[in-house]
C-alpha cells in the first residue's frame, strides 16, 4: 500500500497537498510522449505520478516513467515546480488535493515502450502541432506553459 493510500484511511476525503513528477520526454523528431490513461478514462498526459516517502523527486520521475512506459530516463532538467489554486482536484471518489507537480525534460532515454496495463490504454508520442484535444487539465496546463515560456529542450 502506498503512501497516499494509508494517508487517505486516516484522513478521508479532505484535502490534502500531494507532490509529484512528470516528465517531458522528447524523442530525436521532436516529438512528445504522451500517456492515454485509463482513469480519468481515456484523457492524455504526461507520464509522472506521486511522491513515495523518502523519495526525491528525480527518483520519482525517472521511477514513474519506467512504471508508465518501460523507458530509463537519463540527464533530467529541470523545467519548473507548478502549483497554486489553480491545480485543485477533487476526484471522483471525492478525493481532494493540491497537486505541487515539479516538472522535467530529457531527451535521453533507452527501452522499448510497454503500455502498463494498470495505468494506461495507450503511449505515443506526438509532434507539438498534433497534441490531442483531450488531455488531463494539468498536463495541458504544463504544456501549454512549457511551450510558452520556450522551456522545451531542442537538439
Amino acid at each position: 500500500m502506498g503512501y497516499v493510500s494509508e494517508l487517505r484511511k486516516m484522513i478521508g476525503h479532505r484535502p490534502v497537498i500531494l507532490v509529484g513528477s512528470v516528465v517531458i520526454l522528447m524523442d530525436k523528431e521532436k516529438g512528445i510522449l504522451l500517456q492515454q490513461r485509463k482513469e480519468p478514462k481515456g484523457l492524455w498526459g504526461l507520464p509522472g505520478g506521486l511522491m513515495e516517502l523518502g523519495e526525491s523527486a528525480e527518483n520519482t520521475a525517472t521511477r514513474e516513467l519506467y512504471e508508465e512506459t518501460g523507458l530509463l530516463v537519463d540527464n533530467l532538467t529541470l523545467v519548473g515546480v507548478f502549483s497554486g489554486e489553480e491545480y485543485f482536484v477533487k476526484l471522483q471518489n471525492g478525493d481532494e488535493f493540491y497537486a505541487v507537480t515539479i516538472v522535467y525534460t530529457s531527451q535521453d532515454f533507452e527501452g522499448e515502450l510497454l503500455v502498463s496495463d494498470k495505468e494506461s490504454l495507450d503511449l505515443r508520442f506526438f509532434q507539438l502541432d498534433t497534441i490531442p484535444e483531450n488531455m488531463m487539465g494539468s498536463s495541458k496546463k504544463i504544456l501549454n506553459n512549457v511551450m510558452k515560456n520556450g522551456k522545451l529542450m531542442r537538439r
